[in-house]
């Protein structure tokens, strides 16, 4: 599973808050104090992969997430939580402000868009009666609707970018898996919005991906589509499976770590 998450578990456990598991999961909720503040995080136990140690994830949009041994208990993983307290409260307060700089879309000509990486201006084209349509024009995404309405543009702009990435996912992972030899036929393909993960990958081995990953860079979508690809062989995060992504995309971390720095403008809606 490909996460938004930043930092996983501190420093001593980099690269392993790229990805949670993509399998069935039992998740409970829980909170401490620190200081002043009240911290809440979701304790997920996933029976399928083996969790050796208890790690820590904050997630682009300040979720904390703890990871933890089926046979842990409550209270051991509480004291474990407790000891990274500092470290989480600075990464929710740094969330906090990166946050406070993303303003909510209007859906009026003049925005900016993004869209494989690049950015482009939103065009409002009001025609009575139209039905509505959306459509690349040079520098522009133009959005044709019968009224000014934010809601009805949104969603017209919503059904594109899921159409474009149906199509630009579909092509980057016959790509990407052609060369991988436990890929016997290319995976079922799910689109699903998310605001925590980028995709996700079943026991069953059908791959979900966050539609609105089509905005990012196609190195970044690469990235994430192979990531996924992996789970096909490792359904964890070994070192098996980080040495399957090393051999195919030696240079992962630098992109996921490009990706998870434009979260923000990327799922932005």
């Amino acid at each position: 599973m490909s996460t938004l998450s930043n930092l996983a578990d501190g420093p001593a456990a980099a690269g392993e808050g790229a990805a949670g598991g993509g399998m069935e999961s039992f998740i409970t909720r829980h909170s401490f104090r620190y200081g002043d503040e009240t911290i809440d995080f979701d304790l997920r136990r996933q029976h399928e992969r083996k969790v050796r140690r208890v790690a820590i994830h904050v997630e682009s949009d300040g979720r904390v997430i703890v990871d933890a041994p089926a046979d842990a208990s409550d209270a051991m993983v509480l004291v474990a939580v407790k000891q990274r307290a500092r470290w989480i409260s600075g990464h929710l307060s740094a969330v906090r402000t990166r946050l406070a700089h993303v303003l909510p879309r209007e859906y009026v000509s003049g925005e900016s868009l993004m869209y494989l990486g690049r950015r482009y201006r939103l065009k409002v084209v009001i025609t009575p009666n139209a039905a509505p349509r959306t459509r690349m024009r040079g520098g522009h995404i133009e959005v044709v609707a019968a009224v000014l309405c934010a809601e009805s543009i949104r969603a017209a702009l919503d059904a594109w970018f899921r159409q474009r990435a149906r199509a630009v996912f579909a092509e980057r992972m016959a790509a990407l898996a052609a060369p991988l030899r436990w890929v016997e036929q290319i995976p079922a393909l799910r689109l699903q919005a998310m605001k925590v993960q980028w995709g996700s990958c079943s026991p069953a081995g059908r791959i979900t991906l966050n539609p609105f990953l089509v905005r990012a860079p196609r190195e970044c979508i690469d990235y994430v589509v192979l990531h996924e690809l992996c789970h096909l062989q490792h359904h964890n995060h070994s070192p098996k499976f980080y040495h399957a992504l090393d051999c195919h995309m030696p240079g992962w971390r630098d992109i996921k770590q490009r990706l998870d720095q434009m979260a923000e403008q990327v799922l932005r809606r």
